[in-house]
């Protein structure tokens, strides 16, 4: 009786740990904590300013990452089919910011001109821990590919695992 007891305490706490690192993470409805890393070219990119007076469809994945890279065309897609397209509440319309897990930035340029992904904001760290990065803990993103719909306010719309998930949500928008 007494391991049994033991073993629902610790079964417990464990569970209570993983509950309280899952509060860590984005929510919808929060406001999108700043991203200001760098583009291939190295400048300086900032999620806030690219934000304003537009919805943002926020891509996480790497060049390394075989369903990040098969679910690329569907990301393609969307940024092809919104860009240019009116939003309410939205001076600016839609687009889509990348950021990117890869330590190489060779391997992040040459995954970016391969798969087309034509839009100009792109960003990575380049760190070597990958899932240790800030970024992962902030956003707290445990795997790749994974995306999130930020509106013109800079709040979180909406929650995917794959960028083309978004698409439902960004046509409520569309005027």
């Amino acid at each position: 009786m007494k391991k049994i007891i033991t073993t629902l305490a610790i079964a417990l706490s464990f569970a209570a740990t993983a509950n309280a690192q899952y509060e860590t993470f984005i929510k919808v409805g929060q406001q999108a904590p700043e991203l200001a890393y760098p583009n291939p070219k190295g400048e300086k990119l900032k999620l806030s300013e690219i934000n304003k007076g537009t919805y943002v469809l926020l891509d996480f994945w790497a060049s390394w990452c075989g369903p990040c890279r098969m679910s690329n065309p569907g990301l393609v897609r969307l940024y092809k089919t919104y860009s240019a397209k009116k939003f309410k509440n939205a001076k600016k319309g839609f687009t889509v910011v990348s950021f990117s897990l890869d330590m190489r930035k060779e391997n992040w340029v040459a995954a970016i001109a391969k798969d087309n992904l034509t839009w100009p904001y792109h960003m990575s760290d380049l760190n070597p821990r990958q899932w240790g990065s800030e970024v992962t803990q902030i956003y707290g993103i445990q795997s790749i590919p994974q995306a999130m719909l930020i509106g013109p306010d800079g709040k979180i719309i909406g929650l995917y695992q794959r960028a083309e998930e978004a698409e439902s949500e960004i046509k409520k928008y569309e005027l």
